[in-house]
């Protein structure tokens, strides 16, 4: 088991559950907008939409609102959105806009609470600084983590500039989350070592193929964290 290491944690689908809300946000989406036969195909027009809107907008439900009514604008033939179409959209906001608690992953907090004991805990998590610190405090967790980060995107310079920063030894530093695509990939770029936690509702525009690397480290369920760490 290692020891006196540093982890730094992805938040949203790692600590906490978070896209399955987005998703069923989209399910009714898609039930308003599209028939049977079209949802395959508005689903994949949304997806492009979000895919350009996260690089010039960033993250979060502001940018999901966008994306929606980008989706329907363009389903429209570029007729713009109605004051009532607009409306519908943030009734089915509603679940990602009036959060009033978050559901943490089965195990998280206990879990958290042992690892604290015996090594240094990070967060770090992209997306709306506002709305991300919302979501950090809700958690109640935010306690066990020595120093919290809120950036725009998560590259390998981000990687780099974060162990530099804070002094970290990349080789003693583990990020651990479910998105292949920013908490696995760019931080083994940056020469950190990892642990990947699938989930099933990660956000298909984090989905990225990884080979095989013995410095990832790969688990079922948050628990298993103890078995190592």
């Amino acid at each position: 088991m290692h020891t006196d290491q540093t982890l730094i944690f992805d938040a949203d689908d790692t600590l906490w559950e978070n896209n399955v809300l987005f998703e069923r946000v989209i399910d009714g989406f898609l039930d308003w907008v599209a028939a049977p036969a079209e949802r395959d195909g508005t689903r994949a027009l949304l997806n492009r939409i979000e895919a350009a809107n996260s690089v010039t907008l960033g993250y979060g439900a502001a940018v999901f609102r966008q994306s929606l009514a980008d989706c329907l604008r363009q389903l429209n033939g570029d007729r713009a959105v109605t004051a009532a179409e607009l409306a519908r959209i943030e009734d089915l906001l509603v679940p990602l806009t009036d959060r009033g608690e978050i559901e943490l992953i089965n195990g998280v907090a206990d879990t958290l609470t042992a690892l604290s004991d015996r090594h240094h805990l990070l967060l770090l998590t992209k997306g709306d600084q506002d709305e991300q610190r919302r979501k950090v405090t809700a958690s109640t967790i935010d306690h066990h983590f020595r120093g919290i980060h809120i950036v725009a995107e998560k590259s390998v310079d981000t990687y780099r500039q974060l162990t530099g920063d804070l002094g970290l030894d990349p080789g003693r530093t583990w990020m651990i989350g479910n998105s292949p695509k920013s908490d696995i990939a760019p931080a083994r770029r940056a020469g950190l070592r990892t642990v990947f936690i699938p989930h099933e509702h990660t956000w298909v525009l984090e989905h990225e193929e990884l080979g095989p690397d013995e410095a990832t480290l790969q688990l079922t369920a948050f628990p298993e964290l103890l078995r190592h760490f």
